[in-house]
């Protein structure tokens, strides 16, 4: 890889270990399937150095998985254990849900304090983060307060599920909450949303006109086509959103009148399609945030191009990029910036754990603004915060270079030890 170019690193990309960090460790690794609070199953990797530790580290992303994480060295040589947890759903946007999603951590942090750890530490990276801050916000509350619908109105029994609350929350390379993220995102051009090339050219971030150049030359929009494309963008939102809660309705209605069917005479074949049918959005031209394409918006040490790379062409029109392709429930819950319940404008006021969050200062989803104003959001006195040169994985961003992902171990090992030292 030629550290000079963009480097992908969406989808958990280059976010795997060192082998040689590991190959010389005497660790073993037991696998765990776990039954969660509403009835599925769950998948998770306990690495241990000793079998005796008192401490685990819990690392789990909400649609992704990578069994071998970066960190899990460090966490290990820190004399922690290391949880590593896969999703009930991996790879698959279309009906995750982060209400239900909570309900994987709840079935993994009960089983392990049935294994006797004292200390839990969850460690979020990227959209690992918003997961955890959801988990954490109803965790501390009490079961009366906690949430108890999705977005979409599905009922969840998170009053009724064991949720122990962990000792301590480490951010790694986190976004304000996938809406959000989906948001700045969002190419606010498209006018159909049925026609992937349907454009309204006044708002169009590829266009020369409008500012954009080709990469690696940085583009240079001016404020008023920000200030209007920003608007667009939520207006973008809510559209998607008034289509995906019609859906809701639509098939809410059908299904109560098939449920009354007993008393109300036989129901039309059409209202029993219509109360199972769940279409599936397709929400085109996704990666689009404008500071990507013009490195002078909230300066970094990033390079031009998102975590899909650095043609915006083939990650704004092709079949990657986020929420691409999701349900109604999915969009409301998940991946809405207006709906969303896993935000940290949502639940940072209600962390007041100890925390950590490192910051990479090449990130290209998880920019300078969004780290301030996740930090400013979280409720604890308690809290770190460090910079480390690096992409959104913690990758080198010059040749040469001591690797983010080093630096950030480091940072976390003197963390936990000073959380077991507390």
């Amino acid at each position: 890889m030629n550290p000079g170019k963009s480097r992908a690193t969406a989808g958990l990309r280059g976010s795997g270990w060192n082998e040689d960090r590991m190959k010389d460790k005497a660790f073993a690794v037991r696998p765990r399937a776990l039954k969660t609070p509403d009835g599925q199953r769950t998948l998770g990797f306990l690495y241990s150095m000793t079998g005796s530790e008192d401490t685990v580290v819990c690392t789990m992303h909400p649609r992704e998985f990578n069994g071998t994480p970066y960190l899990v060295p460090d966490i290990l040589e820190a004399g922690c254990a290391c949880w590593v947890q896969a999703p009930r759903s991996i790879g698959n946007d279309l009906r995750l849900e982060h209400e239900l999603a909570i309900l994987d951590v709840a079935a993994s942090m009960a089983y392990l304090r049935q294994q006797g750890f004292r200390r839990i530490h969850l460690l979020g990276v990227s959209g690992g983060a918003g997961l955890y801050a959801l988990y954490t916000q109803q965790a501390a509350r009490a079961p009366v307060d906690r949430l108890s619908k999705t977005p979409a109105g599905r009922p969840v029994d998170l009053a009724g599920a064991d949720m122990p609350v962990p000792e301590g929350l480490i951010l790694v390379s986190p976004h304000p909450g996938q809406g959000k993220l989906l948001l700045n995102g969002l190419d606010p051009s498209v006018t159909d949303e049925t026609d992937p090339f349907s454009t309204d050219s006044s708002l169009d971030p590829f266009d020369p006109h409008n500012g954009f150049r080709s990469p690696p030359q940085s583009s240079s929009y001016d404020p008023d086509f920000i200030k209007r494309y920003r608007e667009a963008q939520v207006r973008r939102v809510q559209r998607l959103d008034d289509m995906a809660k019609e859906i809701v309705s639509m098939r809410s209605k059908a299904r109560a009148t098939v449920k009354g069917a007993n008393t109300a005479g036989p129901v039309p074949a059409l209202v029993r399609k219509q109360a199972a049918h769940t279409p599936v959005l397709q929400v085109w031209r996704t990666d689009a945030d404008l500071r990507c394409w013009d490195t002078s918006l909230d300066p970094s040490d990033r390079k031009v191009g998102s975590l899909w790379g650095s043609d915006p062409f083939a990650s704004n029109w092709g079949c990657i990029g986020f929420g691409r392709q999701v349900t109604a429930e999915s969009w409301l819950s998940t991946w809405s910036a207006l709906e969303s319940n896993a935000s940290f404008s949502k639940c940072g006021p209600e962390l007041t754990l100890p925390t950590l969050m490192l910051e990479y200062t090449g990130d290209q989803a998880a920019f300078p603004s969004d780290m301030e104003e996740i930090f400013s959001s979280l409720g604890t006195s308690d809290k770190t915060r460090h910079k480390v040169r690096g992409n959104h994985h913690g990758h080198a961003l010059s040749e040469g270079e001591e690797p983010g992902q080093v630096i950030a171990g480091r940072h976390l090992r003197n963390w936990l030890a000073a959380r077991a030292a507390a």
